[in-house]
């Protein structure tokens, strides 16, 4: 199973139908849970943090593979990406993605997690990364089912 936890609702309907897309197209393969938790706004990021991590937290389970979804993350390939799901699930039952909020990921979510992971140097609007997350976890499946998509 996979489970993507993320901050704020997705308000554009174009992102809701591509979420819906890929979601769809992914559950052929595993089931996904995506858990929207509140985007706290604060003139403290630290404050908007700490509110995030304490959400985050009630829908960690012990034993999931924590992702974390951050710039200082490593940059893989989307053929590496597949092979780590691949290797991930061949020991754990959930793999659980944490996309932050605007303000980042709290320091303690960093440190609970098992892979810290970016798509890039440059910085992205959180609902179309969430987009960007599924299309390669659903690119992934296509890869390590030797299916035609993934060019």
């Amino acid at each position: 199973m996979i489970k993507i936890i993320c901050t704020g609702k997705i308000k554009e309907k174009y992102l809701r139908d591509a979420i819906e897309e890929y979601s769809k197209r992914i559950s052929k393969y595993t089931k996904l849970e995506i858990i929207e938790i509140p985007d706290f706004k604060s003139d403290n990021p630290s404050i908007e943090m700490e509110k995030e991590k304490q959400s985050i937290l009630k829908y960690i389970k012990d034993k999931e593979f924590i992702v974390t979804l951050e710039i200082e993350g490593k940059e893989i390939s989307s053929e590496e990406f597949a092979s780590k799901l691949d290797n991930i699930f061949l020991n754990n039952s959930v793999i659980t993605f944490i996309i932050g909020g605007s303000s980042g990921i709290h320091s303690d979510i960093k440190k609970m997690s098992n892979l810290k992971l970016s798509f890039s140097k440059m910085t992205f609007p959180h609902q179309l990364f969430r987009v960007l997350l599924l299309e390669q976890i659903y690119r992934s499946y296509k890869i390590l089912n030797n299916e035609s998509y993934h060019k």
